[in-house]
């Protein structure tokens, strides 16, 4: 019974063909114990490999990958999205930004008839607007939902262009091959935005000049009002909306003084980039496999092992180094239950998207293979999540 049992606990770290499959891979990847991984698949652009693994009593990461046409009509933009969406306080705000932040933006690509910024940004605010909603609907009953947020990391690949969008502390990592030397380099894309950088406290102070307590330190940790760390995100509207933080809001979350102006912000940091034949993969992760790894230390990973089974083998020595700072062994590590778990790791997100030029240039006009994918769409822990709320 007792080697039943470790079997199945290890079953996640053995070759592919030695895991069970739940359902065929082409189509949900495989689950055990806390981590769900999609090994290997492609979509327009290239390959991809994606794995999550829990620790929070309830999955608070969500992410999908999107891949064919980018808008409702049949005629393209044609490219790849990819989301990570890290929530705190709860799972409902990324599991709401899982279900709406894609339909919105195929919604205004359809307007516009292409891919940009401003489609990205309207997005993003059409998102955030929208669990505002939700949070007024259910204020009188559920009114915890003020207080639940996520941070918001976007990819798109369109028409030869990369779009990095960020609200939060997720991040997305280019690996470029150096011609000269041929080694691969880690190059940051998303711009972060947590209160333990320099520049975002700063930039926090500029904002909200009459508020000397606008940024605390609190136990060596910086946090915006002494609550949270990052100072911009889908959600938190305790943090946004007057209205929203009073009673019957827990006294935790309600401030001393009035919110004259929103002290948190949805809108996201965007930027382009031209994809050059040298970009080989775009590592897209939560913060959870950051506190572990530098970039170039993740990047080193990606491009020294196969492409199969990649993002699994970058969470897989994430949690081996949480085990080492903790000085435990790895294997006692994954014998912790979710909702404990959180004492050792957070919940991790790694999406790993290749890229193929040959693809990446002709995939804006010729109509390939749809892909939809969630990683997250269920409980780890073999239940099903519980519905969206609406």
């Amino acid at each position: 019974m007792l080697e039943q049992l470790m079997s199945i606990l290890t079953a996640c770290w053995f070759p592919v063909s030695d895991r069970y499959d739940i359902g065929p891979e082409s189509v949900v990847g495989r689950q055990e114990g806390l981590l769900w991984c999609k090994d290997y698949g492609k979509h327009i652009n290239g390959e991809y490999s994606m794995a999550v693994v829990q620790a929070n009593m309830l999955l608070e990461d969500q992410s999908q990958i999107e891949s064919g046409s980018l808008s409702f009509s049949d005629s393209g933009p044609y490219g790849t999205f990819v989301g990570v969406y890290d929530g705190h306080g709860g799972p409902e705000t990324s599991r709401y930004v899982n279900d709406h932040l894609f339909q919105n933006l195929k919604r205004f690509a359809t307007e516009q008839k292409s891919m940009s910024m401003d489609v990205i940004r309207k997005a993003y605010h059409a998102t955030e607007d929208g669990f505002l909603s939700i949070v007024a609907k259910h204020w009188t009953v559920k009114p915890q939902l003020a207080a639940v947020g996520t941070c918001c990391l976007v990819g798109v690949i369109c028409d030869g262009v990369l779009y990095i969008a960020n609200a939060g502390d997720s991040r997305a990592v280019l690996g470029r091959t150096v011609k000269a030397t041929g080694e691969v380099i880690g190059i940051q894309l998303s711009v972060e935005h947590n209160a333990s950088i320099e520049s975002v406290r700063q930039e926090l102070h500029s904002l909200h000049p009459d508020d000397p307590q606008i940024v605390v330190l609190k136990h060596n940790v910086w946090r915006v009002k002494g609550l949270i760390q990052i100072s911009r995100s889908i959600g938190d509207v305790y943090l946004k909306k007057a209205e929203f933080n009073r009673e019957p809001l827990y006294a935790k979350f309600r401030l001393r003084d009035p919110i004259r102006r929103p002290i948190l912000t949805a809108d996201p940091s965007i930027s382009m980039h031209e994809i050059q034949p040298t970009d080989q993969f775009i590592i897209f992760a939560s913060d959870g496999l950051w506190e572990h790894f530098s970039n170039q230390e993740a990047v080193d990973i990606v491009q020294n092992h196969p492409r199969k089974g990649i993002a699994r083998r970058l969470v897989k020595t994430a949690l081996q180094e949480a085990a080492k700072k903790r000085e435990m062994r790895y294997t006692d590590l994954k014998k912790i239950d979710r909702g404990v778990r959180r004492h050792f790791h957070d919940d991790i997100t790694v999406v790993v998207i290749f890229l193929d030029s040959n693809l990446v240039s002709k995939a804006s006009s010729l109509k390939g293979p749809t892909l939809s994918l969630r990683g997250g769409g269920v409980n780890l822990s073999g239940k099903a999540a519980p519905p969206s709320i609406a």
